[in-house]
This record gives structure tokens, sequence and C-alpha cells, in this order.
């Protein structure tokens, strides 16, 4: 698990904010983001589809069951389930469909995880979203916490992008195209600019 914190975090904010006068406004405001990271892996990757479109608490309960039912979770103890069981741990059809496909990829090394550390961000993604059940913001969001890559920007992200909306003092919030220009100014800390707009969504003031 790895995770852009400390000295380098700190390195990250003072960057941003010479760069952005809002984003350095933001900081001042509410602080530097908190922790937040995720297992690299076949179950970290896993965890981040099922949570998408769920709230923390129904995610976390769905991933309670899943782990109590497939253990050690692999992806040949994911492919040995079947429907009952994945209805009973609280998978939807479109969730059961991404799940196998990602387990099926890695059994069939068509997914290559334990590759991706040593691919460039281009390359990591476009391994991760050949597969059926990765789209880019799932690819994104792995890189981000599970790799701790310092430069993504998940611009499709609805949170994002009203938060940055709000930061730039817009009567509308921006389009994901919008979102990635803006975002220009930001690099190489991307990755935690979008923790920052996270952090501003929940805790700036309206």
């Amino acid at each position: 698990m790895t995770e852009i914190k400390g000295r380098r975090l700190k390195t990250a904010l003072a960057a941003l904010g010479a760069a952005d006068p809002d984003m350095a406004r933001a900081i001042a405001e509410i602080g530097p983001p908190p922790p937040r990271s995720a297992e690299p892996g076949f179950g970290g990757l896993l965890r981040i589809v099922l949570g998408q479109q769920l709230s923390v608490f129904a995610a976390r309960a769905i991933w309670d069951r899943l782990a109590a039912t497939a253990d050690p979770l692999t992806p040949a103890h994911m492919l040995a389930l079947g429907e009952a069981d994945f209805t009973r741990i609280g998978f939807s059809r479109q969730k059961i469909r991404s799940s196998r496909a990602i387990a099926e990829a890695v059994v069939a090394g068509a997914l290559d995880l334990d590759a991706i550390p040593g691919m460039e961000d281009a390359e990591a993604m476009a391994h991760l979203t050949a597969v059926h059940g990765i789209g880019p913001w799932t690819a994104e969001i792995y890189l981000l916490f599970a790799l701790g890559r310092p430069d993504i920007m998940p611009a499709g992200d609805l949170a994002l992008l009203v938060a940055a909306g709000r930061l730039k003092r817009k009567r509308r919030r921006p389009t994901p195209k919008e979102l990635r220009k803006m975002a220009e100014r930001w690099r190489p800390w991307r990755s935690v600019a979008a923790r920052m707009l996270w952090h501003y969504y929940r805790n700036a003031p309206l």
C-alpha cells in the first residue's frame, strides 16, 4: 500500500498552492487531505469496483460478506462462487459480470496486476481498461490510491467536478474535459489536487 504523505505531501501542497491561488485558499481553509489508500492487487481492485456508486456503509457490508465467503479472496475463489452466493452477498448483476471478468482476466494472464507498478501511467491505464468491468475511473482510482501515483486526475468523478466548481466559484460544475484542462496547472501533483478536491467537497463552507 502506497500513499503520498509526510514531507512529500507537504511538498505537493506547497507546489499546488504556489501554482493556484484557489487551491492555496482551500488548503488554508480546511488543511491537508486526510489519509486514504487501498491495497494493491486483486482484492484492492475488486474493492474499488464494488464500492462504485454505493455508500461507504453498503460497500463495507458487501465486502465483509464477500471476504467471509471467499476466504482467502483470490481470483480462483471468486470464480468458484455461484449466482446464489453473489446474490446473498449483495452483488448487482453488473458487479457480478465485472468481478468475474476481472478474476478471469487475472487467471488467464490477460491482467497482470504484479506488472502494473512497473508501467508508466498511460500504459497502466491501457492495461487495466482493456478488461471488461474496469473503466477509466476504476483504473485511475486504483493507480491513485493503491499504487500512490502522484499525477492522476479522475476527471469523471462527480464529487471532484462539484468541488472544482465550488473551488473556482463557478455557477455550474465543470465538465470532465474542463476539469482536465483546469488540472493542467496542478501537474505533477494532480493526485494530491484530487485528494484536496474530495476533502473540499466534504468540508468546505458552502
